[in-house]
């Protein structure tokens, strides 16, 4: 298992390699909002889900997303884009409740 997975790291591009970097990052920034929601829901004693998970999913999602469409991945696309138009419609449903808070 460890033969296969270094020789098809060195077979790779440094390019590719970038771009597998990239796709790790995403899913690190996408994993961590699980995180940061079980922290502030045990701080608070109860479930919630903070502004800051919807913008790490959304920042997340775009980034897998992308290397997705580099990887030409068609189910991952088509499972990332959903995501992302869900996350991104939550933060603009925040952004407006705090308009209607600052202004009412």
């Amino acid at each position: 298992m460890f033969d296969l997975l270094k020789n098809t790291l060195l077979a790779m591009s440094f390019e590719e390699l970038l771009w597998m970097g990239f796709g790790f990052l995403g899913q690190g920034i996408f994993f961590s909002r699980w995180l940061v929601q079980w922290v502030v829901s045990e701080r608070n004693e109860e479930s919630q889900i903070p502004v800051s998970f919807w913008y790490m999913s959304m920042v997340g999602s775009v980034i897998v997303l992308a290397y997705a469409i580099h990887r030409a991945d068609l189910v991952f696309m088509a499972g990332q884009s959903v995501g992302t138009v869900v996350y991104v419609r939550n933060i603009m449903l925040l952004h407006q409740a705090n308009k209607r808070v600052v202004s009412g």
